[in-house]
Protein backbone atom coordinates (compact mmCIF):
# COMPACT_ATOMS: atom_id res chain seq x y z
CA UNK A 1 0.00 0.00 0.00
CA UNK A 2 1.44 3.39 -1.03
CA UNK A 3 0.61 6.10 1.55
CA UNK A 4 -0.82 9.40 0.33
CA UNK A 5 0.48 12.75 1.59
CA UNK A 6 -2.60 14.80 2.56
CA UNK A 7 -2.19 18.41 3.66
CA UNK A 8 -4.93 18.24 6.28
CA UNK A 9 -5.35 21.20 8.63
CA UNK A 10 -7.41 20.44 11.72
CA UNK A 11 -9.56 23.11 13.35
CA UNK A 12 -8.69 22.88 17.07
CA UNK A 13 -10.51 24.93 19.70
CA UNK A 14 -7.74 26.29 21.94
CA UNK A 15 -10.20 26.87 24.79
CA UNK A 16 -10.80 23.09 24.98
CA UNK A 17 -7.14 22.04 24.89
CA UNK A 18 -7.07 20.60 28.43
CA UNK A 19 -10.59 19.20 28.58
CA UNK A 20 -11.67 18.13 25.10
CA UNK A 21 -12.37 14.46 25.86
CA UNK A 22 -15.79 13.53 27.20
CA UNK A 23 -14.13 11.37 29.89
CA UNK A 24 -12.52 14.45 31.46
CA UNK A 25 -9.15 16.05 31.99
CA UNK A 26 -7.09 12.98 32.85
CA UNK A 27 -8.03 11.12 29.67
CA UNK A 28 -7.59 14.35 27.72
CA UNK A 29 -4.08 14.70 29.11
CA UNK A 30 -3.20 11.11 28.17
CA UNK A 31 -3.85 12.00 24.53
CA UNK A 32 -2.15 15.36 25.07
CA UNK A 33 0.93 13.55 26.43
CA UNK A 34 0.96 11.45 23.26
CA UNK A 35 0.86 14.67 21.25
CA UNK A 36 3.96 15.91 23.08
CA UNK A 37 5.77 12.74 21.97
CA UNK A 38 5.05 13.12 18.28
CA UNK A 39 7.32 15.91 16.95
CA UNK A 40 10.53 14.37 18.33
CA UNK A 41 9.27 10.81 17.91
CA UNK A 42 8.30 11.28 14.30
CA UNK A 43 11.63 12.92 13.53
CA UNK A 44 13.27 9.74 14.86
CA UNK A 45 11.04 7.66 12.58
CA UNK A 46 11.81 9.81 9.54
CA UNK A 47 15.56 9.85 10.19
CA UNK A 48 15.70 6.10 10.83
CA UNK A 49 13.94 5.26 7.56
CA UNK A 50 15.74 7.95 5.55
CA UNK A 51 19.10 6.54 6.70
CA UNK A 52 18.43 3.40 4.65
CA UNK A 53 16.60 4.91 1.68
CA UNK A 54 19.66 4.74 -0.60
CA UNK A 55 19.87 0.98 -0.02
CA UNK A 56 16.31 0.44 -1.26
CA UNK A 57 16.08 -0.32 -4.98
CA UNK A 58 12.41 -1.28 -5.29
CA UNK A 59 10.67 1.78 -6.84
CA UNK A 60 7.38 1.13 -5.07
CA UNK A 61 9.03 0.98 -1.64
CA UNK A 62 11.06 4.11 -2.42
CA UNK A 63 7.78 5.87 -3.27
CA UNK A 64 6.24 4.59 -0.04
CA UNK A 65 9.23 5.90 1.95
CA UNK A 66 8.84 9.37 0.44
CA UNK A 67 5.11 9.36 1.26
CA UNK A 68 5.78 8.03 4.78
CA UNK A 69 8.21 10.88 5.47
CA UNK A 70 5.71 13.38 4.02
CA UNK A 71 2.88 12.10 6.22
CA UNK A 72 5.03 12.13 9.35
CA UNK A 73 6.20 15.68 8.61
CA UNK A 74 2.59 16.90 8.33
CA UNK A 75 1.66 15.09 11.54
CA UNK A 76 4.53 16.88 13.27
CA UNK A 77 3.33 20.24 11.95
CA UNK A 78 -0.16 19.77 13.38
CA UNK A 79 1.14 18.43 16.70
CA UNK A 80 3.54 21.39 17.01
CA UNK A 81 0.51 23.69 16.96
CA UNK A 82 -1.42 21.38 19.31
CA UNK A 83 1.51 21.43 21.75
CA UNK A 84 1.88 25.20 21.48
CA UNK A 85 -1.76 25.54 22.53
CA UNK A 86 -1.11 23.31 25.52
CA UNK A 87 1.87 25.38 26.56
CA UNK A 88 -0.12 28.60 26.24
CA UNK A 89 -2.68 27.11 28.65
CA UNK A 90 -0.04 26.82 31.38
CA UNK A 91 0.96 23.15 31.21
CA UNK A 92 4.64 22.40 30.42
CA UNK A 93 4.20 20.86 26.96
CA UNK A 94 7.18 22.59 25.36
CA UNK A 95 9.46 21.87 28.32
CA UNK A 96 8.59 18.18 27.98
CA UNK A 97 9.03 18.36 24.21
CA UNK A 98 12.53 19.80 24.67
CA UNK A 99 13.37 17.05 27.15
CA UNK A 100 12.26 14.38 24.67
CA UNK A 101 14.31 15.84 21.81
CA UNK A 102 17.41 15.55 24.00
CA UNK A 103 16.55 12.01 25.11
CA UNK A 104 15.83 10.68 21.63
CA UNK A 105 18.78 12.54 20.10
CA UNK A 106 21.12 10.90 22.60
CA UNK A 107 19.56 7.49 22.07
CA UNK A 108 19.78 7.80 18.30
CA UNK A 109 23.50 8.58 18.48
CA UNK A 110 24.15 5.81 20.98
CA UNK A 111 22.09 3.11 19.30
CA UNK A 112 23.26 3.58 15.74
CA UNK A 113 21.34 3.07 12.49
CA UNK A 114 20.18 -0.51 12.89
CA UNK A 115 18.86 -0.25 16.46
CA UNK A 116 17.26 3.11 15.67
CA UNK A 117 15.36 1.44 12.83
CA UNK A 118 14.49 -1.48 15.13
CA UNK A 119 13.09 0.99 17.66
CA UNK A 120 11.18 2.78 14.92
CA UNK A 121 9.43 -0.35 13.64
CA UNK A 122 8.59 -1.30 17.24
CA UNK A 123 7.06 2.11 17.98
CA UNK A 124 5.23 2.04 14.64
CA UNK A 125 3.65 -1.21 15.88
CA UNK A 126 2.51 0.62 19.03
CA UNK A 127 1.02 3.44 16.97
CA UNK A 128 -0.68 0.92 14.66
CA UNK A 129 -2.33 -0.75 17.67
CA UNK A 130 -3.56 2.58 19.04
CA UNK A 131 -4.67 3.75 15.59
CA UNK A 132 -6.69 0.58 15.09
CA UNK A 133 -8.42 1.14 18.44
CA UNK A 134 -9.27 4.75 17.53
CA UNK A 135 -10.76 3.72 14.18
CA UNK A 136 -12.58 0.65 15.48
CA UNK A 137 -14.16 2.10 18.61
CA UNK A 138 -15.60 5.66 18.71
CA UNK A 139 -15.51 5.50 22.52
CA UNK A 140 -11.71 5.76 22.48
CA UNK A 141 -11.77 9.39 21.37
CA UNK A 142 -15.24 9.89 22.86
CA UNK A 143 -18.45 10.18 20.89
CA UNK A 144 -19.33 13.45 22.67
CA UNK A 145 -15.79 14.85 22.72
CA UNK A 146 -14.84 18.08 20.95
CA UNK A 147 -15.11 17.45 17.21
CA UNK A 148 -11.83 19.08 16.20
CA UNK A 149 -9.70 17.06 18.60
CA UNK A 150 -11.53 13.86 17.63
CA UNK A 151 -10.72 14.62 14.00
CA UNK A 152 -7.08 15.25 14.87
CA UNK A 153 -6.69 11.79 16.35
CA UNK A 154 -8.80 10.10 13.69
CA UNK A 155 -6.74 11.65 10.88
CA UNK A 156 -3.54 10.57 12.57
CA UNK A 157 -4.98 7.07 13.06
CA UNK A 158 -5.99 6.70 9.40
CA UNK A 159 -2.54 7.66 8.18
CA UNK A 160 -0.66 5.63 10.80
CA UNK A 161 -2.68 2.65 9.61
CA UNK A 162 -1.99 3.45 5.97
CA UNK A 163 1.79 3.54 6.43
CA UNK A 164 2.14 1.04 9.29
CA UNK A 165 4.26 -1.38 7.24
CA UNK A 166 6.59 1.05 5.45
CA UNK A 167 9.39 1.16 8.04
CA UNK A 168 8.99 -2.59 8.55
CA UNK A 169 9.32 -3.22 4.82
CA UNK A 170 12.50 -1.14 4.84
CA UNK A 171 13.82 -3.36 7.65
CA UNK A 172 12.95 -6.52 5.73
CA UNK A 173 14.59 -5.13 2.60
CA UNK A 174 17.90 -3.86 3.98
CA UNK A 175 18.51 -6.04 7.06
CA UNK A 176 19.41 -9.69 6.37
CA UNK A 177 16.97 -12.18 7.89
CA UNK A 178 18.99 -14.22 10.37
CA UNK A 179 18.84 -15.22 14.03
CA UNK A 180 20.91 -12.23 15.18
CA UNK A 181 18.82 -9.63 13.33
CA UNK A 182 15.57 -11.21 14.50
CA UNK A 183 16.96 -10.82 18.03
CA UNK A 184 17.77 -7.15 17.31
CA UNK A 185 14.22 -6.56 16.02
CA UNK A 186 12.71 -8.11 19.16
CA UNK A 187 15.17 -6.28 21.40
CA UNK A 188 14.04 -3.06 19.70
CA UNK A 189 10.50 -3.73 20.92
CA UNK A 190 11.68 -4.47 24.47
CA UNK A 191 13.76 -1.27 24.45
CA UNK A 192 10.89 0.77 23.00
CA UNK A 193 8.52 -0.58 25.66
CA UNK A 194 10.79 0.16 28.63
CA UNK A 195 11.29 3.71 27.33
CA UNK A 196 7.77 4.47 26.04
CA UNK A 197 5.72 3.64 29.13
CA UNK A 198 7.78 5.51 31.75
CA UNK A 199 8.03 8.53 29.44
CA UNK A 200 4.32 8.67 28.60
CA UNK A 201 3.29 8.20 32.23
CA UNK A 202 5.74 10.87 33.42
CA UNK A 203 4.58 13.31 30.75
CA UNK A 204 0.95 12.53 31.60
CA UNK A 205 1.56 13.21 35.30
CA UNK A 206 3.35 16.49 34.56
CA UNK A 207 0.42 17.70 32.44
CA UNK A 208 -2.22 16.51 34.91
CA UNK A 209 -0.64 18.08 37.97
CA UNK A 210 0.08 21.35 36.16
CA UNK A 211 -3.61 21.70 35.28
CA UNK A 212 -5.48 23.35 38.18
CA UNK A 213 -8.79 21.95 36.92
CA UNK A 214 -7.72 18.40 37.82
CA UNK A 215 -7.52 19.18 41.55
CA UNK A 216 -9.70 16.79 43.56
CA UNK A 217 -10.35 14.58 40.51
CA UNK A 218 -7.24 12.39 40.49
CA UNK A 219 -8.74 9.12 41.75
CA UNK A 220 -11.64 9.24 39.33
CA UNK A 221 -9.43 10.58 36.54
CA UNK A 222 -6.74 7.91 36.78
CA UNK A 223 -9.44 5.23 36.95
CA UNK A 224 -10.80 6.57 33.65
CA UNK A 225 -7.34 6.35 32.05
CA UNK A 226 -6.83 2.81 33.37
CA UNK A 227 -10.24 1.80 32.02
CA UNK A 228 -9.42 3.22 28.59
CA UNK A 229 -6.11 1.36 28.42
CA UNK A 230 -6.68 -1.85 30.39
CA UNK A 231 -10.43 -2.13 31.06
CA UNK A 232 -12.74 -4.77 29.60
CA UNK A 233 -12.78 -2.89 26.29
CA UNK A 234 -9.40 -1.23 26.83
CA UNK A 235 -7.00 -0.42 24.00
CA UNK A 236 -4.15 -2.65 25.16
CA UNK A 237 -6.14 -5.33 26.94
CA UNK A 238 -7.87 -6.14 23.66
CA UNK A 239 -4.65 -5.88 21.66
CA UNK A 240 -2.32 -8.10 23.70
CA UNK A 241 -2.28 -10.85 21.07
CA UNK A 242 -1.56 -8.26 18.35
CA UNK A 243 1.27 -6.85 20.47
CA UNK A 244 2.93 -10.21 21.09
CA UNK A 245 2.55 -11.23 17.44
CA UNK A 246 5.41 -8.81 16.83
CA UNK A 247 7.81 -11.34 18.37
CA UNK A 248 7.00 -14.00 15.76
CA UNK A 249 9.82 -14.69 13.32
CA UNK A 250 7.44 -14.32 10.35
CA UNK A 251 5.49 -11.29 11.62
CA UNK A 252 4.40 -8.53 9.24
CA UNK A 253 2.21 -5.51 10.18
CA UNK A 254 -0.41 -6.35 7.54
CA UNK A 255 -0.98 -9.73 9.21
CA UNK A 256 -3.43 -7.56 11.16
CA UNK A 257 -5.36 -6.50 8.09
CA UNK A 258 -7.51 -3.45 8.80
CA UNK A 259 -7.10 -1.96 5.33
CA UNK A 260 -10.89 -1.60 5.07
CA UNK A 261 -10.53 1.63 7.05
CA UNK A 262 -8.74 3.16 4.06
CA UNK A 263 -12.07 3.18 2.20
CA UNK A 264 -13.27 5.82 4.68
CA UNK A 265 -10.36 8.24 4.49
CA UNK A 266 -11.39 10.35 1.47
CA UNK A 267 -14.83 11.07 2.95
CA UNK A 268 -13.20 11.85 6.30
CA UNK A 269 -10.74 14.32 4.75
CA UNK A 270 -13.58 16.01 2.86
CA UNK A 271 -15.48 16.38 6.15
CA UNK A 272 -12.44 17.97 7.80
CA UNK A 273 -11.93 20.35 4.88
CA UNK A 274 -15.57 21.42 5.04
CA UNK A 275 -15.02 22.47 8.67
CA UNK A 276 -13.04 25.45 7.26
CA UNK A 277 -10.12 25.83 9.63
CA UNK A 278 -9.88 29.11 11.50
CA UNK A 279 -6.15 29.26 12.29
CA UNK A 280 -4.86 31.10 15.34
CA UNK A 281 -2.16 33.45 14.00
CA UNK A 282 -0.48 33.75 17.42
CA UNK A 283 -0.05 29.98 17.65
CA UNK A 284 1.34 29.72 14.11
CA UNK A 285 3.69 32.65 14.72
CA UNK A 286 4.99 31.12 17.96
CA UNK A 287 5.60 27.75 16.30
CA UNK A 288 7.42 29.37 13.35
CA UNK A 289 9.61 31.40 15.72
CA UNK A 290 10.47 28.29 17.73
CA UNK A 291 11.27 26.27 14.61
CA UNK A 292 13.42 29.11 13.23
CA UNK A 293 15.35 29.30 16.50
CA UNK A 294 15.90 25.54 16.47
CA UNK A 295 17.25 25.66 12.89
CA UNK A 296 19.57 28.56 13.78
CA UNK A 297 21.00 26.59 16.71
CA UNK A 298 21.40 23.35 14.74
CA UNK A 299 25.04 22.35 14.13
CA UNK A 300 26.33 22.85 10.61
CA UNK A 301 27.60 19.66 8.97
CA UNK A 302 31.27 19.69 8.06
Amino acid sequence: MIPVRRDVKINLDESRINNWHEAGEHVTHFFNALSVLFPAGERLFMDSVRAYKDQVTDPELKQAITAFIGQEALHSREHEEYNEMMDRSGVPALKLDKMLWKLLGGLQKGLGKKLSLAGTIALEHYTAIMADAVLKDPKVTGEKSDEGFKQMWQWHAYEETEHKAVAYDVWNTVIPDNVYNRFIRRFGMVLATVIFWPVIMYFHARLVFADPNTKGKHLQGYKAVAKMLLGKEGIFRNAMSDFFDYFRADFHPWDHDNSHFMKEIDAFVEKVNQAMRNPNPDVKKAVRARMSKAVTKAPVAA
